[in-house]
């Protein structure tokens, strides 16, 4: 390959990396979004877990999301679980993410819960996260 083309290749791989990088970086958000995560969430024999709390947000120009994820013990392990489609009015509304796990993975008792609202922007084409809202709080688990 001659050099022209693979230093340009290069520059151009650098600088979408470079922004791809600033663009996950945590934005300032609203001090009126938020999101809360309730002190109880469930997790059944099967290995479904179910998560809730309520949300707030403003100004969404691209989809929108509450995620969620959840630990136990010292673990650095953290399961995803689910995603639900927020609105962002400036209203308070509630979530509730349901997924499962391998069985025996979570059981009922202490577990520590992070909850996000993250929206998909349209930059220069490409949807790059914003971030609305995030919390992270220990929950109790309780059998269902």
């Amino acid at each position: 390959m001659p050099v022209r083309p693979a230093l340009a290749a290069a520059a151009a791989g650098a600088a979408a990396l470079a922004l791809l990088c600033a663009a996950v970086a945590p934005a300032t958000a609203d001090p009126n979004e938020t999101v809360t995560v309730d002190p109880t969430g469930r997790v059944a024999a099967d290995g479904t877990v179910t998560l809730s709390g309520t949300y707030r947000c403003t100004g969404g120009t691209g989809p929108v999301f509450v995620s969620s994820s959840v630990g136990q013990d010292s673990s650095t392990v953290r399961y995803g679980i689910g995603g639900t489609e927020a609105v962002c009015d400036g209203a308070a509304h509630t979530w509730v993410n349901t997924g499962k796990v391998e069985k025996d993975r979570l059981r009922p008792g202490a577990a520590r819960v992070e909850a996000t609202v993250m929206e998909l922007r349209p930059e220069g084409g490409l949807p790059l996260p914003y971030f609305h809202a995030h919390q992270e709080r220990e929950v109790t688990l309780g059998q269902g």
